[in-house]
């Protein structure tokens, strides 16, 4: 009964509880997190995508099996005719046969059959990628967001702390008569919004971070590697040479291809349905009216089959054996005028299907180019807006000490002060959101090369690096 109880408990600390025990397994192996390992961990939390990638394994389970149809067909017969007569005798005749059908030629339908099935897995594949890529490019953005509030909150807590000095300075300044006690209430609503901004934002985060580890399969968040940085800038690459890259590589661009194939195939299919169909039959059967069967007979055929919109035609030629002394032989023929007119323009419909995915893909191939100078050029105005934005905080350190000094010579009010303080903080919190957004085009930009989150400087320096070489 001990040794029981101990298994018990055993297994009951080897397997995980709940999600929650799940959760805090994840967070072990993860001390920190950077925007790719967030996308990584959120694409393999996803119950969705672990479904869909299970029906799609299902599926190519499937075709594999498919295979079935270039090896025999064998199928086993088994009867018995009894007959009761009032004149004559009874018989009670037993058979049971062995049937055999082998596809020798078809024109290669099957085989192409067979890789429009794989074509369809194949862009059922590149969806669920596409899906997996959504699903960590949501994590991405909220560890942005998470990144930008946090920056922020940062900042109005140290602007907070500056209010306050202001504010105990112009409490003592009104108890010596220097300052209006209208003055201190002006500082007191100042101190409140800073406050009341403060704790909504805390509020905020609290609810993104709890979203994030959400969407992580986390229990908590791990520390956060990557910072924003308001400083931080890279090199482009050219339009010319991302616009290349991208058309060898770009999701849309790859998908339209597998698109072009399988609508190139299914008119190679449609056009070989003249071709007919030869198959190889055969059978073995043994029969009698009491055990042991003692007489048997086999014979072979070709069975060949002609099918268009306009006939139909089935040939069918068999020769066999019933031993000791009967032969047989056996020739039909099935002509069948007009089975199916409305499929005669099968063909013209699967050449506008190919026609439309080829202009599809033209205009695909086409817009990836301007893609590639927008994506550039958003990234530049971005980086632009982000320049703008430092200069700005950098001009309003200025001007707060230059105001510092008018109040020392008595030239502004201290609340004055305080409202370019709060000025300050604001174009502080502007440039943060300035080096969000450039993150966010960084990020973009790298969606569209197909490139991993982070790896568009490696990929600027590798290229510039192979085309230097290229070029001597």
């Amino acid at each position: 009964m001990t040794l029981l109880f101990f298994l018990i408990s055993l297994v009951l600390n080897l397997v995980p509880a709940s999600a929650n025990d799940y959760r805090a397994n994840n967070n072990q192996l993860y001390e920190s997190l950077t925007f790719a390992e967030a996308s990584d961990l959120a694409i393999l939390n996803s119950t969705d995508l672990r479904h869909s990638r299970a029906s799609l394994a299902l599926l190519e389970e499937s075709w594999r099996w498919g295979l079935r149809a270039y090896f025999p067909r064998l199928s086993i017969v088994a009867s018995e005719n009894d007959r009761l007569q009032q004149l004559g005798p009874d018989s009670f005749i037993k058979n049971y046969g062995i049937n055999l059908d082998q596809l020798l030629f078809d024109g290669g339908r099957t085989r192409m059959s067979r890789n429009l099935e794989k074509m369809e897995l194949n862009l059922s594949s590149s969806r669920l990628d596409r899906m997996a890529s959504e699903i960590g490019e949501t994590a991405i953005s909220v560890y942005r967001n998470v990144l930008s509030s946090r920056s922020i909150l940062e900042i109005r807590k140290a602007a907070l702390v500056v209010l306050e000095e202001q504010r105990r300075i112009l409490n003592e300044e009104v108890n010596l008569g220097l300052a209006l006690g209208i003055d201190l209430a002006s500082a007191d609503i100042n101190l409140a919004d800073a406050k009341l901004g403060i704790y909504s934002l805390e509020l905020d985060l609290i609810e993104m971070e709890k979203q994030f580890a959400e969407i992580l399969g986390l229990e908590y968040l791990p520390a956060l590697t990557e910072k924003v940085d308001i400083t931080r800038f890279i090199v482009l690459p050219e339009v010319m040479l991302a616009a290349a890259y991208a058309r060898e590589n770009n999701p849309d661009l790859v998908e339209a291809r597998y698109s072009i194939t399988r609508r190139q195939t299914e008119l190679k299919y449609v056009s070989n349905s003249w071709i007919p169909t030869m198959r190889l039959t055969g059978n073995f059967g043994v029969s009698g009216q009491h055990y042991p069967l003692t007489r048997y007979n086999w014979s072979v055929g070709i069975n060949i089959e002609f099918t268009s919109p306009w006939i139909q035609n089935r040939i069918g030629f068999q020769a066999g054996w019933e031993p000791p002394y009967d032969k047989t032989a056996m020739l039909q023929n099935s002509l069948t005028p007009l089975p199916d007119p409305a499929s005669s323009i099968g063909k013209n419909q699967a050449k506008l299907a190919l026609e439309l995915e080829q202009e599809n893909y033209a205009l695909v191939y086409e817009r990836i180019g301007r893609i590639a100078a927008n994506a550039i050029e958003k990234y530049t105005f971005a980086d632009q807006r982000r320049g703008l934005a430092l200069q700005a905080v950098e001009l309003g350190a200025e001007r707060c000490r230059v105001e510092e000094v008018r109040l020392n010579l008595g030239h502004i009010t201290r609340i004055k002060l305080m409202e370019t303080l709060i000025e300050q903080t604001q174009r502080e919190i502007t440039a943060i959101e300035a080096a969000t957004a450039l993150l966010e085009a960084e990020r973009e930009l790298e969606r569209f090369l197909d490139l991993r989150p982070g790896k568009l400087e490696t990929f600027v320096s590798e290229t510039f690096v192979s085309k230097t070489f290229v070029s001597n």
